[in-house]
């Protein structure tokens, strides 16, 4: 199924403190995850109920082509580093897996997204919730792709939302190719060549780092967004109203954050730092919100870059939200073990 450019993950990769071998209640998730390997013709889907899988994008090409700073390739491994000493407040129903990685090595940047694309639609027909570890933002692209493949499989014209907390559009016109700033420009185009709803809501939004013609183009597309001062100055209960409309018209949601959305305070570690960001807490409020909709099926983080990173304060903010999406996830299936 897949090349030498789609690897499974290093049992170094999950390490950590052990403080009981048979008591659950003490388990890290280092203990809990187990790793399979998409290329197995013979895996069986998952038949418990819930189960997450870890997927890493070790790629920051799309950040080159942008002419921004590369390093984010080597996030994944940084998260799960970050991951491996999380407690188990789940029930033992649930499952963890690490699907491994794709990388861009010798092929080029959609030929990578392309293998995503295929590890994605892998990991749903196995009934597991994604959880992509980027790399950079162009991993929003192969991801998409992959969940529209997966739901066309059962209809012809699925209705998936994009949700992104992001400080940029990331809609900026691609003559030469895709990269980590034009991934919802070519999702729009896919979704006008193929007849399908164009549904993009931007929450973070920077001022500063958007061009007038960005913002022009958010209006033409029909893309919603709420800039990065409103998130901080407005009630939150007017905003969530903003996300509700949107929610309502959406069969399913994809969820993507790009780690630039916060202030450098809480991630120094990224492509392009935000001294005016998000506070990750007022964050962590929305997510919760757009979960419990049960709509959401993916999730990615992306543009965590060790290179840059102080003490991993990225990677362990990345670890933080991942922590808050399976965290979610179980109360609302009522499996999660404590309050």
């Amino acid at each position: 199924m897949f090349d030498s450019n789609y690897r499974t993950t290093n049992k170094t990769a999950w390490q950590g403190r052990i403080d009981s071998q048979t008591d659950f209640d003490a388990f890290r998730w280092h203990q809990w995850v187990k790793n399979i390997d998409l290329n197995k013709m013979d895996l069986e889907p998952f038949t418990g109920k819930l189960g997450f899988a870890f997927i890493g994008f070790c790629c920051d090409e799309g950040v080159k082509r942008n002419k921004g700073r590369t390093g984010a390739a080597r996030g994944p491994r940084s998260i799960r580093k970050e991951l491996a000493n999380l407690p188990c407040r789940f029930s033992q129903e649930v499952k963890l897996f690490d699907a491994g990685n794709i990388f861009c090595e010798n092929i080029t940047l959609e030929e990578s997204q392309a293998l995503l694309s295929q590890a994605i639609d892998k990991i749903l027909s196995l009934n597991l919730f994604p959880i992509v570890l980027g790399g950079g933002h162009e991993v929003a692209f192969g991801h998409y792709n992959g969940i529209r493949k997966h739901f066309s499989n059962n209809n012809a014209k699925p209705n998936i939302g994009i949700i992104n907390f992001d400080a940029h559009f990331d809609l900026r016109p691609y003559p030469n190719g895709g990269t980590s700033g034009t991934m919802f420009r070519q999702i729009a185009d896919i979704c006008n060549d193929e007849n399908l709803n164009y549904s993009y809501f931007a929450l973070g939004i920077q001022k500063h780092r958007n061009t007038v013609n960005l913002f022009k183009t958010a209006d033409e597309l029909g893309a919603k967004y709420i800039v990065a001062k409103d998130i901080v100055d407005s009630d939150i209960w007017r905003l969530l109203d903003k996300l509700d409309d949107f929610i309502k018209l959406q069969d399913h949601i994809y969820i993507t954050i790009c780690t630039d959305v916060f202030s450098s305070a809480y991630a120094p570690g990224v492509s392009a730092t935000q001294p005016l960001g998000l506070d990750p807490e007022r964050v962590l409020k929305f997510l919760k919100y757009i979960f419990k909709s049960n709509k959401v099926i993916s999730f990615d983080i992306a543009e965590v870059s060790p290179r840059f990173d102080q003490d991993n304060t990225t990677s362990n903010l990345a670890s933080v939200l991942i922590f808050t999406v399976i965290e979610t996830l179980c109360r609302i299936n009522n499996l999660a073990l404590l309050d």
